[in-house]
């Protein structure tokens, strides 16, 4: 039986599960998984951001974006929709046993409900998540829905990080004009084929790579393999010898947008997102560019009706040789990571 959790009224209020293998911390506001650590690592090293001086004082680390991914328009600004939708400012109620949780909140200016049921699967390193998103209107509409999954220091380390997908095509984002902030190391606007893009400066970047010496912010999209059922992508420290990796399916979840925030301080964070959409912008001009690279940029709810989504987290120590991830297989449940003629199965 499920046992129902009261609700505090702190923002920083949380939900815990555990395994044996590994722990997951979540938030109540906003449904956010802030901290997953395994529990054969001594330090506890939580691979996803701790943004300093954040709205909830707390962890974000993997946030939901739903119904919204990004700006809104003027009128939707003035009705007071918030920028990457309502989800993450909302307050999750929950049911829990010692190893899932299960999660559900409304979602008033959107006329929706969310509920999200979190299992960490037996004797295994691996959270598994599952997400239905319900409309209470009687009309069909296109949703924005975002996994904003981030990695942060110390995990995110500089020279030390790399980041591995199965990518066809990717582009940059286009900017505006310049604006006080970090410097772009990325044109805008530009196709290129993962993982090395066009550099500001002439030649060629490896976007798998965490640069040595940071003072940079850009934003990139990739699609990923629609021959592939399922997507995927790690964040691997070479010098921790620690990765964490999401698996999802390419039908719900086409796009993965790496967000790159990379201040001198050291303080880093890099989104893994993957999304409906290839970029972070208004409902509006997602309906109007309706696809890029031939994929769709956003999914149907119809009226009255529901769609879910399904993804897993996975976290693990690797050998110390490994250097970067080639590929990871997902059969009959079993998740198979491959760094050359090595593997871990998890």
């Amino acid at each position: 039986m499920l046992s129902t959790l009261a609700l505090a009224a702190s923002a920083q209020d949380v939900y815990r599960i555990s395994n044996g293998k590994m722990k997951v911390t979540v938030l109540k506001q906003g449904g956010a998984i802030s901290s997953i650590t395994l529990d054969t690592d001594p330090l506890h090293r939580n691979p996803l951001w701790e943004p300093k001086g954040n709205t909830f004082g707390a962890s974000l680390g993997h946030f939901l974006c739903v119904d919204g991914f990004g700006g809104v328009s003027k009128e939707e600004q003035a009705a007071g929709y918030p920028f990457h939708g309502e989800a993450f400012l909302q307050v999750f109620s929950g049911e829990t046993t010692e190893s899932a949780m299960r999660l559900t909140t409304n979602l008033p200016l959107a006329q929706e409900t969310v509920s999200r049921h979190l299992t960490l699967l037996s004797g295994r390193p691996v959270l598994e998540v599952d997400t239905t998103l319900t409309s209470l209107l009687s009309f069909d509409r296109p949703v924005q829905w975002a996994e904003h999954a981030t990695v942060g220091s110390p995990f995110l380390e500089p020279g030390g990080t790399v980041i591995d997908m199965r990518a066809v095509k990717a582009k940059t984002r286009t900017y505006g004009a310049p604006a006080a902030g970090l410097p772009h190391r990325l044109p805008s606007g530009q196709e290129f084929v993962w993982p090395l893009a066009p550099s500001v400066r002439g030649g060629r970047l490896d976007m798998r790579l965490t640069p040595e010496e940071p003072n940079s912010g850009d934003h990139t999209t990739s699609l990923m393999d629609p021959a592939r059922e399922w997507a995927w992508v790690t964040a691997l420290n070479t010098k921790q010898h620690l990765m964490i990796g999401y698996l999802f399916r390419h039908e719900e979840f086409p796009w993965i947008q790496s967000w790159e925030n990379y201040p001198m301080s050291g303080q880093l964070a890099r989104g893994l997102e993957f999304s409906t959409q290839p970029f972070d912008v208004p409902r509006r001009q997602v309906v109007t560019e309706n696809s890029l690279f031939g994929a769709p940029t956003y999914r149907w709810l119809p009226a009255k009706s529901s769609i879910t989504a399904r993804f897993y987290v996975f976290v693990t120590k690797v050998p110390e040789d490994w250097l970067k991830v080639d590929d990871v297989e997902f059969e009959n449940g079993q998740i198979t990571v491959r760094s050359g003629t090595a593997s871990v199965k998890l």
